[in-house]
């Protein structure tokens, strides 16, 4: 009966976050067609005489709104290749993501993930450029070696909250900064930069090195390695000894501590894992090839800002493993839609991070979604756990 009762709990509260999320996805695409309206001047002119000929204002405004929207479906799940570089897009996201929202579970913050991913972008262009391994080996070795300076980078973190007391929201960004700056110095030595060249751009990452892919596409092995850290993710939290400390801790850091845990070595060993986890985001962005099938060199802007868009993936993806995914491949589309908008409708392509925000803002107010749609708080109003021996 406490299974039955626990299980119908876990219904109730897995149906009120999907319909929350779609609903926050629902009103984010009409308040983005509202912006798309207002912002177009032709289509804004023909409401000046709306009361005299409504039907052109009208059809301006579905026309742009749905050329914007459609683009936006075709570049991101239009055909074989415009899915493809959906994944492209959401592998390093959800790797990142992961990161976040393992920190997330410990009831830590952990903004660094962009300086994780930095280093580990060093470190796998590094090894793919520089060294001189065999197939295989040349890339197994450039994969551990950028998941390795993600993990120094976030560990540091985790030792100085431990040992120091330090904040990890302050340190981690600092340590951006500091990962950044690192960045543009090394670019600028012999090590990094690339001979006959001045401005700061690395050698080529050599092809033994790049993620390998299938034909046709942009789908390659680093979206089975994000798919595979959720895995690994969601096994480490309800599967493992220290998964359950990351839990306990997260919950309560006292209670945790009286019970014996230590609080100091959990924190340690969480932003060690998490910045590993941003640090293969970082070796997806320093490894995976772009549309010529060659990996794009280490630079400056390479990393982009993943690290950033991961706190919002987390928090889409409500720091659950499956969660991320699903938001990884959310913004993944995203990204790989507006391009397409930008392209064919002509929408900026800056309208796609105003999309992502309203999304990550309605879901972070799931009484505010509630509000404007009265149907998801009737349901939940309806929605009742059951006592007697079957659910309804």
């Amino acid at each position: 009966m406490d299974r039955l009762k626990r299980l119908g709990r876990w219904l109730i509260r897995l149906r009120s976050e999907i319909a929350t999320t779609v609903g926050a996805f629902v009103l984010a695409l009409i308040v983005g067609a509202i912006l798309m309206i207002v912002s177009d001047t032709d289509v804004r002119s023909k409401f000046t005489y709306f009361f005299g000929r409504p039907g052109d204002a009208l059809t301006a405004s579905l026309d742009k709104v749905g050329g914007a929207y459609g683009a936006l479906l075709a570049g991101s799940l239009g055909g074989y290749g415009p899915i493809t570089e959906t994944t492209a897009q959401a592998a390093p996201l959800i790797c990142a993501g992961l990161g976040v929202g393992l920190a997330f579970r410990a009831g830590l913050f952990n903004i660094g993930g962009q300086g994780q991913a930095i280093w580990g972008a060093i470190l796998a262009a590094w090894v793919g450029f520089a060294l001189d391994l065999p197939p295989v080996i040349h890339l197994v070795v450039a994969i551990l070696a950028g998941v390795i300076g993600g993990t120094i980078w976030g560990g540091l973190v985790g030792w100085l909250k431990a040992k120091a007391g330090a904040h990890e929201v302050i340190v981690t960004i600092m340590l951006n900064y500091i990962a950044s700056g690192m960045l543009a110095y090394l670019l600028t030595t012999t090590a990094f930069q690339r001979p006959g060249r001045t401005d700061p751009i690395s050698p080529e990452v050599d092809w033994f090195a790049t993620l390998p892919r299938l034909a046709g596409g942009r789908l390659h092995l680093g979206f089975l390695l994000a798919i595979g850290a959720a895995l690994l993710v969601w096994w480490l939290l309800e599967r493992s000894t220290i998964g359950f400390a990351i839990k306990a801790v997260g919950a309560n850091p006292s209670a945790a501590a009286t019970a014996g845990m230590s609080v100091a070595t959990t924190t340690m060993i969480t932003m060690a894992i998490a910045g590993g986890l941003a640090g293969l985001a970082g070796v997806q962005a320093a490894l995976a090839p772009s549309s010529n099938g060659l990996a794009v060199p280490l630079s400056v802007g390479l990393v982009g800002s993943i690290g950033f868009d991961a706190i919002t993936v987390a928090l889409l993806g409500r720091a659950r493993p499956l969660g991320t995914v699903l938001a990884g491949l959310l913004f993944g589309a995203l990204h790989a839609g507006g391009l397409a908008m930008q392209s064919q409708a002509g929408t900026p392509l800056t309208l796609t991070t105003v999309l992502q925000a309203l999304i990550v803002l309605f879901v972070a107010a799931p009484a505010l979604v509630s509000t404007v749609v009265p149907f998801l708080k009737a349901r939940a109003g309806k929605e009742v756990v059951p006592t007697g021996g079957a659910l309804t």
